[in-house]
């Protein structure tokens, strides 16, 4: 009897302990009593009935990433390219969750593709392959309204890759490949145009730099030529003042050792002399001198009546 007392004791233990249930973060258990929803539990420590209790659902509330391959779809000019889809979602409802639909990944994939089609649809390629973020806040949009229901919200929506069909692709190839050229060769152009300016403006300063030397060369000629000029000037005059010095003197010592005018007049005589060597052809006597003149002549001739 005790036995059996004790097995029956571990059982309501096990049991007890299996009622038990410890609701992670970021988690929600959907628990349903007798086949019926009964509630949601969130983050903690909760009991269940046992038996008549069960844990229908665990839902991770956390966002979640879902990458779906590629889709086919064609654009309003009957071009047919494939695009991958990437969805951000998070379950903001886990009773929705759980009971809105069957397969909610599934769903919201055919969801994602039907949507996709419909606004590729409506545009053109050019216009698709510029238009990512506009394809992208239309999907999210649209996704977000339809997975109400769910208990899901599309938080993004991003577009991971448009491909186009190959003759499409070799084509833009050749597109981009005319437009890296023609870049080059603008970029060529101006490189070659700002040489062109700057070898032409390296000229100019050069002639500039010639004439500022050849002017500033003139002007130190000048320079040069005019103090030459004034130092000449200045030497024959001191050189004159030096010889009315000169004779100044002479004539200021004449004086002072009793020569009478006579005498300066004889010296006046000696320095016409001098001065008539026959090199000049016109001589400007003085007054004075010309009055020794008819005096020595005078002189001459009454020496020559006593001789007779």
């Amino acid at each position: 009897m005790g036995f059996v007392v004790l097995i029956l004791l571990i059982i309501a233990i096990i049991i007890a302990v299996s009622c038990i249930k410890i609701v992670p973060q970021a988690f929600a258990y959907v628990v349903e009593r007798l086949g019926a929803y009964q509630g949601t539990w969130s983050v903690g420590l909760h009991f269940k009935m046992p038996f008549i209790d069960k844990v229908a659902k665990k839902v991770n509330l956390k966002e979640q990433v879902v990458d779906f391959a590629p889709q086919p779809v064609i654009t309003k000019d009957n071009v047919t390219m494939r695009i991958d889809t990437v969805v951000f979602f998070q379950i903001t409802d886990p009773k929705l969750f759980a009971y809105g639909v069957e397969n909610p990944i599934m769903a919201i994939e055919n969801l994602t593709a039907t949507t996709l089609r419909n606004i590729i649809g409506e545009m053109e390629l050019d216009q698709t392959l510029t238009s990512r973020e506009v394809i992208n806040t239309k999907m999210r949009s649209s996704l977000d309204i339809a997975t109400d229901p769910w208990g899901i919200k599309v938080n993004r929506v991003e577009l991971k890759n448009i491909i186009p069909p190959a003759a499409i692709q070799d084509a833009m190839e050749k597109q981009m490949k005319a437009e890296r050229e023609r870049r080059e060769a603008i970029l060529r152009a101006e490189g070659e145009k700002k040489s062109t300016i700057l070898v032409a403006e390296g000229q100019k300063e050069s002639v500039i730099l010639e004439a500022e030397a050849e002017k500033q060369s003139a002007i130190l000629r000048a320079e040069a030529q005019k103090e030459k000029m004034i130092r000449e000037a200045e030497g024959e005059a001191e050189a004159i003042l030096k010889v009315q010095q000169a004779t100044a003197d002479g004539i200021r010592m004449i004086r002072e050792a009793g020569a009478d005018q006579s005498v300066l007049t004889i010296k006046s005589l000696e320095a016409f002399e001098k001065a008539a060597d026959g090199k000049a052809t016109k001589i400007i006597i003085p007054s004075e001198i010309q009055g020794i003149a008819g005096l020595a002549s005078a002189l001459r001739e009454v020496v020559v009546e006593e001789k007779k």
